[in-house]
């Protein structure tokens, strides 16, 4: 359900108001809106102003959104009222209607404090602006977990740049600092994110080696130390998973091409936290030492995550068509063999509305199928739900990957 933008709305959110997470959910059953202002939606940090002297940098930047509401250190030792900024590329013109901020708890320290003043500015030509302010909060302690201040909306345009400002601290009790964040998140309307054709090639950094080839939607690929990986691309976005040929781990990856042709994301192995990595690319011989897989199409045994729906329903979005085209066509094969197509939700939202919507995007992926000429005379559609998670839910990582579409196939 979205929230109408009243003038009771607009005088909640200038007086920064507080508002239980846990009442919010309780009083609608379909899941929150799309969080555009997350790395797991396709915001990439690019750059970070004040924050060389205070040790605030990329990964700071990335913490603040990476969907997860725990609280972080992003500023050491800095003076009252310190500035830092943090510069965000988006994968496409988005128009943002709310901005908020979860959790806002202070440490029991005398030393460390949430930070105080909050400024969004955007930007619709480039990293360096000029930058339009689009909200504003001066925050204050929540009395527990679970709750959210939303900020003051100033401006509603579209934007392809944002700019997340931190100032000072809520409990000054030093001349220098600590300073905490939790998470920004956006909310809005995004323009559709074209295809990307950049996961070809190999990659190399700090502790990670990978090759990749795409075609279409799809992509495989290898990483050291001898791991296959498999997955599909929506928009700008990789999400895969990987299986250690030698030892059977698995491990997941949600990757994005980066500046110069680099190569950023986010990974867990084993069902471990994610963890940030990226390389630059590097030509074969310098890239991981195992065998890449060509790409072919999608079929009995897929995991898909770049099959696109509406929010809040079964409408198959535009840039799905070529993940269907491949999976239609891979399926040609099965004759009478027997296909379930399984839609899974993560854990947002009531379970029982979950349930309903993961049969009802199921059912829609079947329908496309069928209307794609695919002649399989045993083809279901089934919903799992939020029942079966491949990844944590508590960070949108995870919960962008648990949102699939999983192929099963049978005699």
């Amino acid at each position: 359900m979205m929230l109408k933008w009243t003038m009771q709305t607009a005088f909640a959110a200038a007086m920064a108001l507080v508002v239980p997470m846990t009442v919010l959910a309780a009083a609608e059953e379909a899941p929150p809106r799309t969080d555009y202002l997350s790395f797991a939606q396709g915001a990439l940090p690019v750059a970070v102003i004040g924050g060389d002297a205070v040790k605030a940098g990329l990964s700071q930047a990335m913490q603040a959104i990476d969907g997860n509401p725990g609280g972080y250190l992003f500023a050491s030792k800095a003076a009252v009222d310190t500035r830092v900024e943090f510069v965000y590329r988006l994968p496409a013109m988005t128009t943002f209607d709310r901005f908020a901020v979860p959790n806002v708890l202070e440490t029991p320290s005398p030393s460390q404090t949430f930070t105080r003043q909050l400024e969004v500015l955007g930007s619709a030509q480039g990293p360096q602006g000029p930058f339009t302010p689009l909200a504003r909060a001066d925050l204050k302690t929540h009395a527990a977990k679970g709750q959210v201040s939303e900020l003051q909306m100033l401006e509603r345009q579209p934007v392809r740049w944002i700019k997340l400002a931190l100032t000072g601290g809520i409990d000054i009790q030093r001349d220098a600092m600590f300073y905490e964040f939790s998470e920004i998140v956006g909310n809005g309307a995004q323009d559709a994110v074209p295809l990307s054709e950049e996961f070809n090639g190999s990659w190399r950094g700090r502790g990670f080696k990978i090759a990749l080839q795409q075609q279409g939607a799809v992509v495989s690929g290898c990483y050291e130390p001898n791991g296959e990986l498999h997955g599909t691309v929506s928009g700008n976005i990789l999400r895969a998973r990987g299986i250690g040929r030698d030892d059977g781990v698995e491990s997941l990856f949600i990757l994005m091409p980066d500046r110069d042709g680099a190569l950023t994301g986010v990974s867990s192995s084993n069902g471990a936290p994610f963890r940030p990595l990226g390389g630059d690319p590097v030509d074969a011989a310098s890239g991981p030492r195992c065998a890449r897989p060509q790409p072919a199409d999608l079929g009995c045994g897929a995991v898909i995550h770049a099959i696109r729906f509406g929010y809040n329903s079964a409408e198959l979005r535009s840039e799905s068509a070529p993940v269907l085209d491949s999976l239609a066509h891979g399926l040609q094969s099965v004759g009478d063999g027997r296909v379930t197509i399984e839609g899974h939700t993560s854990s947002e939202g009531d379970a029982a509305y979950n349930q309903s919507l993961s049969e009802r995007r199921a059912a829609a992926v079947v329908a496309a199928l069928q209307h794609r000429g695919l002649q399989v005379q045993n083809l279901s559609a089934v919903g799992k739900g939020e029942s079966q998670p491949i990844a944590s839910n508590d960070d949108e990582a995870g919960r962008s990957l648990n949102r699939r579409v999983e192929v099963v196939c049978s005699e």
